[in-house]
């Protein structure tokens, strides 16, 4: 009988702690669950009989193959599969999966890329087993999830040095709860991501060329409503839609995923997913199949899923809100204020770590957002700006102010809501508002941090993440440590890091161009715009030594992630010029010469019948047209030349400012001639679907 419920259908998919339970002898399944909960070493000895319940569990819900799941430095998931079959000497076959097999594999690395970590002709690469992260089963494949590093042991992927990240985070924190009389075996980072998208009609996709290579709109004029009326937002969901949404979470919920909210976003054809909270390598890995799934999902119901930050002008960009906490074994949220936060010296303790690790490394907490997509979306009035602050509302804000000056705390009195009916019912009003234009909020136990892009993997911003709250907290447990007096050290270090790192602290507006002008000249934060500006940042001696202090990267780790994000970065942008220069020479510019000669000839007929016939729409829309054939040719001939002259560049950071200066301002000049063209021009003259037919299309 088919699973049907919600319950039976969750993690049907997954060998799971339901499975391993059930399958695994008491001694290899508390081994496992060690190294899982504890963090211990995996002992290599359990995995042939892992292995075979793995392989038994896979077979019986259909798995013919296995892989190595794993995420390399393209941003994307990757996978090699093998079947389970071996011959048997009948000469018929059985189903095989060794220890090894699960352990270690063997995918050929010569094509990912390395930044110079390895040279092609070196090919071996190894896929290392993550037991913290569970097993699933896709497309009758068993996914293992890897990690995946060189023949020499460079990590060349996100989770290898997200996993160091936890794991150095999970050190300092332990060394901090010590001095507060707590022992625990682990602290852990959670994450819940929100995930945004677009969904389009698949027929109006394979008709644009440009989302077809680029996944975004590179043309286009805005049709007559877009977003302003706000009736897209939190409005109802239509039935095409939430067709595609009841399979996504049937399909989310198998393989394990805790997909929770659902609704519309603000810009038409626009929504959001949001998960419970998980712990972060296996949210990350949770959200790379989320992606891929939705992807797939879509293509079922005659629509494609757009994850680029910025697939329409005009309309809000996509983000993926990635909301941060950090909690011990025991369950413990190491960031809940309690009732009283004011006399919660721990929780404040824990709190200026974050304060602290967001101002000393507001730069890499920037670049780890940052893409040639997100570029387009950060600083406009839909996601937060390029400057990074903290919100922390103000009942927060007024204790560490009270601890700062030495003043008493007055505390915040208890706000109950009433709305003026009698049936509806009063509740207390929470003691802080949302800051939606703040890059990195504290909201309640956790922080969101709101830069993060659509299609981006959340293992980068995690990484820097966890890693500067470690150097935090590394810090203070140093200097405590080794204080005569606990209590008042404690209160020294409070004061002192609330002093020191007030000014990335910022409750306002983070839209208004006068913060940009407080926050850079006032206070002296950084205010990197592109990715150009910000990933050479990377590459700072003491950004280098904190992750290096800490094991997250090795040197050459690193400076590989600078060339290899700032290469993505210009192949992406150059892809996308070449794409314009594609459309307009073989269908803009012929669409609009073969008008302009319809309305030559109709305008010489018209004219030919009575003198007094004036002509005035064709005249003016063919003078109109006519200047802006001529503005779009020396355009585009602009960008071919600037597009060429990157061909004769070597270095790669020479080569994203000289995209940054002259290659994106020739293509947004080129884009504003086409798109006035097409405003003149009648639709079934124009060789593309509009914005209107792509944004509301599956309305």
């Amino acid at each position: 009988m088919e699973k049907t419920s919600v319950p039976e259908i969750f993690g049907s998919m997954v060998f799971d702690d339901r499975e391993m339970r059930a399958r695994l002898s008491a001694g290899v399944y508390h081994s496992l669950r060690r190294t899982i909960d504890e963090n211990a070493d995996l002992d290599v000895e359990i995995a042939e009989a892992v292995a075979a319940e793995m392989r038994d569990w896979a077979v019986e819900r259909g798995a013919t193959h296995f892989t190595h799941w794993f995420q390399p430095l393209t941003g994307t998931t990757a996978e090699k599969h093998d079947s389970f079959i071996s011959p048997s000497p009948d000469g018929g076959v059985i189903m095989e999966f060794k220890g090894k097999e699960l352990i270690k594999g063997e995918p050929d690395a010569s094509s990912f890329p390395s930044g110079g970590l390895r040279a092609t002709f070196e090919a071996r690469g190894y896929t290392a087993w993550d037991p913290t992260s569970y097993a699933f089963i896709k497309d009758h494949t068993l996914c293992i999830p890897t990690a995946f590093c060189s023949y020499s042991g460079d990590a060349l992927d996100k989770k290898t040095p997200l996993l160091r990240s936890m794991q150095a985070l999970n050190i300092q924190a332990k060394r901090i709860l010590k001095l507060f009389g707590t022992e625990v075996k682990n602290v852990r980072t959670s994450v819940g991501p929100e995930q945004e998208y677009f969904l389009i009609d698949r027929e109006m996709f394979e008709k644009r060329p440009d989302l077809v290579y680029t996944g975004r709109t590179l043309f286009g004029a805005m049709p007559p409503k877009g977003q302003e009326m706000d009736d897209h937002y939190f409005g109802v969901i239509k039935p095409r839609v939430i067709a595609f949404m009841d399979d996504l979470n049937k399909e989310l919920w198998k393989v394990g995923i805790l997909a929770k909210t659902e609704h519309n976003e603000v810009a038409p054809a626009q929504h959001e997913l949001a998960p419970i909270f998980s712990t972060t390598n296996v949210a990350t890995d949770n959200n790379q199949l989320t992606m891929e799934i939705m992807q797939k999902v879509a293509r079922k119901h005659g629509l494609v899923c757009l994850l680029h930050e910025k697939p329409f002008a005009g309309v809000n960009g996509s983000g993926k809100h990635n909301n941060w906490s950090m909690a011990t074994d025991a369950g413990v949220n190491l960031l809940s204020p309690g009732d009283t936060p004011y006399e919660n010296a721990q929780f404040l303790l824990f709190l200026c770590a974050v304060i602290q690790a967001v101002d000393d490394y507001q730069d890499l907490l920037r670049l780890s957002v940052a893409t040639a997509g997100n570029d387009h979306r950060l600083g406009a009035n839909e996601a937060p700006p390029a400057i990074i602050s903290v919100f922390l509302g103000d009942e927060l804000s007024g204790i560490l102010e009270a601890i700062k000056n030495d003043t008493p705390y007055q505390g915040t009195e208890k706000v109950k809501m009433k709305l003026g009916v009698h049936t509806l019912p009063r509740f207390f009003r929470d003691t802080t508002d949302r800051n939606r234009t703040s890059p990195f909020a504290f909201t309640g136990n956790k922080f969101e941090f709101r830069s993060l892009g659509s299609s981006n993997s959340i293992a980068c911003c995690n990484i820097m993440l966890n890693a500067a709250v470690a150097e935090s907290l590394k810090q203070y447990a140093d200097i405590l440590e080794g204080a005569a007096d606990f209590e008042a050290a404690l209160h020294d270090l409070i004061k002192e890091s609330i002093t020191k790192h007030e000014r990335i602290l910022f409750n306002g507006n983070g839209y208004g161009e006068e913060w940009v002008e407080e926050a850079t000249k006032v206070r002296g934060l950084s205010n990197l715009k592109t990715t150009a500006d910000a990933m050479p940042h990377l590459l700072d001696r003491k950004n280098m030594d904190m992750l290096m202090s800490h094991k997250v990267f090795t040197e050459t780790e690193l400076h590989s992630r600078c060339e290899i994000m700032l290469e993505n970065y210009c192949k992406t942008v150059n892809i996308e010029g070449h794409t314009m220069v594609d459309m307009v020479r073989k269908n803009y510019l012929p669409s609009i010469e073969e008008y302009l000669y319809s309305l030559a000839r109709t305008t010489s007929m018209m004219k030919s019948v009575s003198d007094r016939v004036k002509c005035n729409y064709e005249v003016s829309t063919m003078e109109r047209l006519s200047e802006l054939t001529d503005y779009i040719l020396e355009r585009v001939r602009d960008l071919e030349k600037a597009l060429e002259d990157l061909k004769g560049m070597e270095d790669i950071m020479n080569t994203s400012e000289r995209i940054r200066d002259d290659v994106i301002p020739k293509m947004e000049h080129l884009r504003k001639h086409v798109d006035e063209a097409e405003m003149l021009m009648p639709e079934k003259c124009w060789p593309f679907p509009s914005y209107g037919k792509l944004l509301f299309s599956v309305y």
